[in-house]
Formats: C-alpha cells, sequence, structure tokens
C-alpha cells in the first residue's frame, strides 16, 4: 500500500506535513509507504533536523506550488508540477493508492473529478464532516462544501455514500440517516427539503429515520445527516468555533474536546474512482497523521468498491 500526501499543502506547509508524516509512519503497519510529494530538498531538511531517516519514506519531487487563495482549474492547469497536480497523476496511474493534502480544497475537487473521476452513476462527489455524540460515538455530517446548491437526487445519493462511509470505515451497523430541516415534521422545509424527504422515505437503499434539525446533530437518534454544501459548511464551521471557544474561556470538557478537527484528519471526498482526504488548511500534525490515516482506513475496508457496487 502507497499512500501520497501532498507536503506542500496547508497553512503551516511544508514543516507540519512532514513531521506529520513522521507520526504515522510510526502507527502505519510494515508494507505500508508513505509517499512524500513536494520539495525534496526541504522535506529532507526537516527530516534532519528531527533526526529521521528519509530511508523510511518514497519522495516524489515537485517545483511548483498551488496557493490556498489560486482559483482551482486554472490552477491545476497551469500547474503541472504542483504537488497537488503531481499526486492526482500518481493516483490516477496507479503509483499510490490514496492521496491526502491540507492544501487548497477547490484543487482537491477538481483534481478528483479530472484525474481519478466520478464514479459512474454519482451525480456529484460530496465531501464528509464527523461529529461527536453527547452520549460518546461519532457521526457523519455532508455535504460540508463541495456542492453549496443541490437538487433532491444528489442528496438522495448523499445518503448513499454517507451510510457507506459510516458503516464501512467507522463500523457503524445500518446507520440511521436523517434529512437536516428546520421541523421534524414531513411537511417543513424549503423546495428542496420538501422534494427529498419522499425520495429518502421510499428508498430501501438506506435506513432514513426522517428530519432532525440542528440541535439533533450531536443527539443519539441519526448517524448520518444529510445537506446541501452551503448548509453543511455553515454548520461545519460553526462547529468548529466550540473548541477554540472552549478554549478562550478556559473550559474543559471530554465532549468539546472531541470538537477538535486535529482528531480527525480530514474529509473525504466521497464519489471519486479513488481515496481522497482534504485536511484542514490549518493543519498541525497531528492532523496530518490522522488524515493519513484516515487514507488508510478508506483503502483497507474497500470503500470505493463497495461504493462503485452500490451504484452500479
Amino acid at each position: 500500500m502507497k499512500i501520497g500526501l501532498d507536503i506542500m499543502g496547508g497553512d503551516f506547509a511544508p514543516k507540519a506535513a512532514v513531521l506529520g508524516a513522521i507520526e504515522a509512519y510510526k502507527v502505519l503497519d510494515a508494507g505500508q509507504k508513505l509517499v512524500l510529494i513536494g520539495d525534496k530538498e526541504v522535506a529532507l531538511s526537516i527530516l534532519q533536523e528531527n533526526n529521521f531517516s528519509p530511508d523510511n519514506f518514497e519522495f516524489v519531487h515537485t517545483t511548483e506550488v498551488i496557493g490556498m487563495g489560486e482559483h482551482p482549474t486554472k490552477a491545476i492547469v497551469q500547474k503541472p508540477d504542483s504537488s497537488i497536480a503531481v499526486g492526482f497523476k500518481m493516483l490516477k496511474d496507479g503509483h499510490i493508492q490514496a492521496f491526502s493534502s491540507a492544501g487548497n480544497t477547490g484543487a482537491m475537487l477538481v483534481g478528483s473529478m479530472f484525474s481519478v473521476k466520478t464514479i459512474p452513476g454519482v451525480i456529484r462527489p460530496a465531501m464528509t464532516t464527523i461529529v461527536p455524540k453527547l452520549k460518546g460515538g461519532l457521526g457523519i455530517i455532508l455535504d460540508v462544501g463541495a456542492n453549496a446548491d443541490c437538487k433532491p437526487d444528489v442528496l438522495l445519493q448523499f445518503g448513499i455514500l454517507g451510510s457507506l462511509l459510516a458503516e464501512s470505515v467507522y463500523g457503524i451497523p445500518n446507520p440511521r440517516v436523517a434529512l437536516m430541516n428546520i421541523g421534524e415534521e414531513e411537511e417543513k422545509g424549503n423546495m428542496l427539503s420538501l422534494a427529498t424527504y419522499p425520495l429518502m422515505k421510499d428508498t430501501k437503499l438506506f435506513n432514513f429515520v426522517g428530519n432532525v434539525e440542528g440541535r439533533d446533530l450531536f443527539e443519539d437518534n441519526n448517524d448520518v445527516v444529510v445537506c446541501d454544501g452551503f448548509t453543511g459548511n455553515v454548520i461545519l464551521k460553526l462547529a468548529e468555533s466550540f473548541y477554540v471557544i472552549t478554549l478562550k474561556k478556559r473550559l474543559k470538557d471530554e465532549f468539546f474536546d472531541r470538537f477538535n478537527y486535529e482528531q480527525y484528519g480530514g474529509s473525504p471526498i466521497l464519489g471519486v474512482n479513488a481515496p481522497v482526504v482534504v485536511g484542514h488548511g490549518i493543519s498541525s500534525p497531528e492532523a496530518i497523521k490522522n488524515m493519513v490515516l484516515l487514507s488508510r482506513n478508506m483503502i483497507e475496508t474497500n470503500l470505493i468498491e463497495k461504493i462503485k457496487l452500490a451504484f452500479q
């Protein structure tokens, strides 16, 4: 198994990415190799500073970097030797089995769809994030930013994608899939949720449990919450602020500690033909490590093959 890691992506790259790779190496099994994609000389100097042998990694040297503010499509086309573009080429050619980066999210989405492409039958890929539950355990919410506007059939497919992720990677049996809404009643909501509800109610593709409201997100009455990417991103950014607020207020609480993004590493892009994980722009070494481990888990659980089967 070879996992590609973009070491040039993120606000604290390449140092945070290389240090994260060191931590990931300590946890990976024999036969699981990390391929560091980016400026090799800089990576070697960071490894030397930390007395860590470069022989533990493979390196692919690149000369260009896609910045956080660059236009995704233009950057992928105009910077063919960027770490993200090279990473996706390697993924497409089968030289690596998964690719992860804390870099430009748009470029990661565009790169996914241009290189390994969307799984046949999937209308739009989605991005997911983890939601801690009050009674322990976790849930999943999607989409959290890949698709600001959605149609009902797209949300239906998000239910399939989220259910497969919850069951395969996180070991949640028969995940309960809910639709985010402004009320629990079937007749509540905007045009999108009103049109989506009957599709989900009638499906046999996942275990639909009805509408949920924002206050239900951390409760134990759902495992997967489906919404459009605009709503999901607002929820995600609000939830991320909880952990920061507890730090500022000097509050120590086990539940709010689980809002720390570092624990989860990144967001998988579901619906493309290979495991792709996008990390937070401010990813620390701990977050990078967990991003790599999530990539590994997606490979080991054959998640992509299961999605392909579901959409045949």
